[in-house]
């Protein structure tokens, strides 16, 4: 495990291979009126946005927590505007949600990663980074652990944020719900940069995002069962149903945080006069 944490400065030098994965096999295409396309025997998929519309596709299976990883090259030049997502979610009116956002800005100036995670309709539980490497260049791997215990967002390998299982002390944490893996690229130009300062420059369009390498590690859920065992009994060693972070991954994660970290909901006290969050004061 502690190869995959990297010194510093070979972070943005890593270099991603591709894994075993058929987008025609494991996920299906469903908004966008053609601008959403598999291609390379399905090993690649491209999403497109242009002023009429965005695109997006979902997974086939739903999951009750999972290692879900996807390989991700964002929309390159001027992406002022624009989101580009990866997330797993429940269908309902109090879904979960477990988030990476991609958030557009202009040439030459960095991408917002934006990650949340919601309970029971209920988030606002941000985290804000930069990317230590052009997250536009090349494919990077950007991974959602989920399991019992925590949430864990990795980058190439490197986690930058953990949310615990702290039902303890009346934290939310999704359990109970199966979610689907869902992307998608669309025009979020009233808030997406620079809170919504910057607009989409349309004479850029059609903007493009590229995925491939989608590899999924998961309890699939399927006529209201479980294809893994009672998970509260899965205790195997290395298992990501047990994975948590050790001293060198908490370490790599620290480095992020202290770096690339741009906003923290757990720090907001103006946004939280009546006290931070529970969470907040056990972490």
């Amino acid at each position: 495990m502690a190869n995959s944490y990297l010194l510093p400065l070979f972070l943005s030098l890593i270099v991603i291979s591709s894994v075993s994965a058929n987008f025609q096999r494991d996920v299906e295409i469903t908004w966008g009126d053609g601008r959403g396309q598999i291609t390379n025997n399905g090993e690649l998929l491209t999403l497109s946005l242009d002023k009429s519309s965005g695109s997006g596709f979902q997974s086939k299976n739903e999951y009750l927590f999972g290692k879900i990883d996807m390989q991700m090259k964002l929309v390159p030049g001027n992406s002022a505007g624009t989101v580009t997502t990866l997330y797993l979610k429940s269908p309902g009116t109090t879904w979960d949600e477990i988030d990476f956002e991609f958030l557009g800005n202009v040439s030459g100036d960095p991408y917002t990663l934006h990650t949340n995670v919601y309970t029971q309709g209920k988030g606002d539980k941000e985290q804000q980074f930069k990317l230590w490497f052009d997250p536009t260049a090349d494919f990077h791997t950007y991974t959602i652990l989920w399991n019992p215990q925590r949430i864990i967002f990795t980058v190439d390998g490197t986690p930058i944020r953990e949310f615990k299982n702290m039902e303890s002390i009346g934290t939310l944490f999704p359990k109970n719900r199966p979610m689907r893996m869902y992307s998608s690229l669309w025009n979020a130009d009233d808030w997406a940069t620079r809170g919504g300062l910057v607009k989409t420059d349309w004479s850029k369009a059609p903007f493009t995002a590229s995925y491939r390498g989608f590899n999924q590690e998961a309890c699939v859920w399927s006529n209201g069962k479980s294809s893994c065992p009672d998970v509260s009994k899965q205790g195997t060693t290395g298992s990501w149903l047990s994975q948590e972070l050790d001293s060198t991954a908490q370490e790599r994660m620290r480095w992020v945080q202290k770096n690339y970290m741009i906003y923290n909901y757990c720090t907001d006290s103006k946004r939280f006069p009546q006290g931070l969050p529970k969470e907040c004061l056990a972490a």
